[in-house]
């Protein structure tokens, strides 16, 4: 089945259309032409502010003019992960999307339905005729998953909306009134390089299979960080056999578990079958701790090319502590809201190549001091080692209001419609909100959404009942939008 004969066509219809157009974070370009070309198309008031947010007004259905203007706010671009063996240019091809069951995937890649299938819910909106609904305000930022950009340098001045609702939260039952903040923590190293031992061969280590996904959303699941697993392997080995350190690459973005990391080492001559043996044994006491939530892991080790450098002895020893030390997952979990990450980091990003090593990671927390706590550890690790550190990014998070008008109808309107009680909560993933009341003052927000699963991921899915759980629940929220104050 295609996706464009999934119900509601005309959502699916409009994120088949969005999937079409390549859309990396910093590379936006193309989907606000798409965005703008899209609102100018309907004769709507369409504009894009200073940082490249789009926004798109409607006005309301008649009847409805006596209603609260809702803000409808959904970020442009998506995560690009691709698995090591998928062939696929991000910037030039249209995501190839499967229907499996109840779901629908890509191939191969991360699917876009984070915060894709938001964006095409308020299209359908935007381009519907018979929708009941107050005065609409579009907002569709970009930036979202690499820095918050276009939240943070948003003109609040072009919105005059009382009510915001944030369609990027990935639980249809949840209805999320907080959010964590982050920061990003940046370091780099210059090591020193020496020749690779007389009568020594390079081999590859490769460790892959992990699930990854969401740094926030999923940090508290348990899974396997392959940066740190595979450090681990290597502090090890150090301890075994004369070993030299060629390169490293591990994860790939910074808001994502590392699913994949690998490794170039040298080591005596004849050494395979000895890395063979301790590999097998590495891995099989990882599958002990792993196995029943990393049913797909695995490491490897081969030949390489041959290299002419690899990294001092001294400085290996210094950045094998420094990564294995640093802290990677759950810091700490909320006493306030049970079952609540309140701070984590991870390990997202490590690079050992030609004399430079550098690390991304990115810290969270829903209360401030906190996250400064954490960051500040982070930095002291890397810091002990003689790395340069650099922490940019800072977002905040947002405080819960109980007290929310828009919570209390859209609590009773999900028990009315849906015969059980929503999950009202928090999150510990890094939603604009908590940005977005800062430009906004006294804006009255909720964020929801459907099913969404592996986010940040090539397994990202998003479920097919559950997008028409959730647009059914979007019209009868926005058809019961209050009457102005």
């Amino acid at each position: 089945m295609s996706v464009r004969n999934l119900e509601p066509k005309e959502l699916w219809n409009h994120f088949n259309d969005l999937n079409d157009v390549p859309r990396p974070s910093k590379k936006e370009e193309r989907v606000i032409k798409f965005m703008v070309d899209f609102g100018n198309s309907l004769g709507l008031e369409t504009k894009v502010d200073k940082i490249g947010n789009v926004i798109i007004k409607k006005p309301a259905f008649a009847g409805m003019e006596d209603r609260e203007t809702l803000i409808l706010q959904s970020h442009l671009d998506m995560v690009h992960q691709k698995n090591n063996e998928t062939v696929f240019d991000f910037d030039s091809q249209a995501i190839e999307m499967i229907v499996d069951g109840d779901w629908v995937k890509a191939k191969g890649t991360t699917l876009g339905a984070d915060n894709g299938i938001g964006v095409a819910a308020i299209m359908a909106l935007l381009s519907s005729k018979d929708i009941k609904h107050p005065a609409l305000e579009a907002f569709f930022t970009i930036d979202e998953e690499t820095g918050m950009t276009g939240a943070k340098e948003m003109d609040g001045g072009l919105l005059s909306g009382k009510i915001l609702l944030n369609l990027d939260t990935e639980d249809d039952d949840e209805l999320s009134i907080g959010c964590a903040g982050g920061i990003d923590t940046n370091t780099s190293y210059k090591y020193t390089q020496v020749s690779v031992k007389h009568d020594f061969e390079c081999f590859s280590i490769v460790l892959k299979g992990l699930l990854g996904g969401h740094s926030g959303m999923d940090i508290h699941l348990g899974r396997g960080n392959a940066n740190k697993l595979l450090v681990r392997y290597l502090y090890h080995l150090v301890s075994l056999v004369d070993i030299q350190l060629i390169e490293f690459d591990g994860g790939s973005l910074r808001n994502a578990i590392p699913r994949e990391a690998s490794c170039v080492i040298s080591a005596p001559k004849g050494s395979l079958s000895f890395l063979a043996s301790e590999t097998d044994s590495y891995f099989a006491m990882l599958n002990r701790e792993y196995g029943l939530i990393e049913p797909n892991l695995s490491i490897s080790v081969g030949q390489a090319s041959d290299s002419e450098k690899a990294v001092d002895d001294q400085d290996l020893h210094k950045i094998l502590n420094a990564l294995y030390a640093v802290h990677n997952g759950v810091y700490r979990m909320s006493p306030e809201i049970e079952g609540l990450v309140e701070a984590s980091s991870s390990l997202a990003r490590v690079i050992i190549k030609d004399g430079e090593f550098s690390t991304q990671s990115l810290q969270r927390s829903s209360v401030e001091s906190s996250k400064g706590d954490i960051a500040n550890m982070i930095r002291s690790a890397f810091e002990n080692m003689g790395c340069a550190v650099v922490q940019t990014g800072d977002y905040p998070g947002w405080a819960p209001n109980s007290n929310s008008r828009i919570l209390h109808l859209m609590n009773d309107l999900y028990r009315t419609t849906f015969n059980e009680e929503p999950q009202v909560k928090a999150c510990h993933a890094g939603l604009e909100c908590g940005i977005l009341g800062k430009h906004l003052p006294g804006v009255d927000m909720i964020s929801f959404g459907p099913n969404i699963r592996g986010a940040h991921s090539p397994d990202e899915k998003v479920q097919i009942s559950s997008v028409q759980k959730f647009w059914k629940f979007l019209l009868l929220t926005i058809e019961a939008t209050p009457s102005k104050a």
